[in-house]
């Protein structure tokens, strides 16, 4: 089953996005995620031809492929933004990150959903899953960022991930991601990336075989297996349901051991990026290393 299994990490692509592939190589990744540019920069500069020969030519060196690669876009942007300046804002800088990652032959930009900031609808008492039309409005909005996206781009899947809930950002619940997808023209360009530590912090448990398996099995219910494009593998500092997101090194936090056992033993896991974004990058080779010896 190993050979079947992905790991690896956030890695730096400081001095280019060629660098990347070469971090990735140095602690044993079979995988690897990268910014294609500043992420905390709305403007970026196209990439060179001396950029881009050394990005193929060391990504050929790595062995990594392609799939197994998920570039994050930047932090600063919100598709679901009530404010139509900056949304509009938002939907021309997502565009280019996945025309970015389509020119590095890529083929999925993992993204947060968006939040909604108070600002959008009042409370609805009527609606059960997502208690406040703020939620639902913003959701319909970011269903509308992707839509254009996928129609002014080929060949790059969506990849939404979920997050632990923390502010008004949306994507905490299965239900949200679901609501997202459902609105999605092109479903062969829409997926998600599972964050452990959000999904722990935002009340899914995974600690036991019995909750993991209850989890997922909720997964596949509401938003269906198919659509997993990678993971973030991360243990949590704060407690289950603290709707707070803060990693944690495997092992150390409140999520433990046992759950990347199962995650490393998950047939359904084959095949897709499965990405650290643990605090300390020294650890990172080893975390690798461990990752691989949990599979029986």
């Amino acid at each position: 089953m190993s050979n079947n299994k992905f790991f690896g990490a956030h890695v730096s692509a400081s001095g280019g996005v060629q660098n990347a592939p070469l971090n990735a190589m140095a602690i044993g990744a079979k995988a690897f995620a990268l910014f294609t540019k500043n992420q905390k920069r709305w403007d970026a500069n196209p990439f060179d031809t001396k950029t881009l020969d050394e990005w193929f030519k060391n990504l050929e060196l790595s062995g990594i492929l392609p799939k197994h690669i998920l570039p994050h876009d930047s932090y600063l942007i919100n598709l679901g933004h009530h404010d139509e300046s900056s949304l509009l804002k938002s939907r021309e800088a997502f565009i280019d990150e996945m025309q970015r990652c389509s020119t590095l032959g890529l083929d999925r930009l993992n993204f947060h959903p968006g939040s909604h900031l108070q600002r959008f609808g009042k409370k609805d008492p009527d609606l059960e899953e997502l208690t406040y039309s703020a939620e639902i409005e913003c959701l319909e909005t970011i269903s509308e960022s992707i839509n254009r996206a996928l129609d002014c781009t080929k060949g790059v899947i969506a990849v939404i991930e979920n997050t632990a809930g923390q502010g008004t950002n949306l994507g905490y619940k299965f239900e949200h991601l679901a609501y997202i997808i459902d609105k999605i023209e092109d479903k062969s360009r829409i997926g998600v990336c599972i964050d452990t530590c959000h999904m722990f912090t935002s009340g899914y448990d995974i600690r036991t075989q019995d909750a993991y398996d209850k989890t997922w099995k909720e997964f596949d219910k509401v938003v269906g297996r198919e659509f997993l494009k990678g993971m973030h593998i991360n243990d949590s500092k704060p407690p289950l349901g603290a709707k707070v997101d803060r990693h944690e090194s495997l092992g150390l936090g409140h999520i433990g051991l046992n759950a990347f056992g199962f995650i490393a033993n998950d047939e359904r896991m084959n095949d897709i990026p499965l990405i650290l974004e643990t605090p300390n990058e020294d650890m990172w080779a080893d975390e690798i290393k461990k990752l691989y010896s949990l599979i029986k």
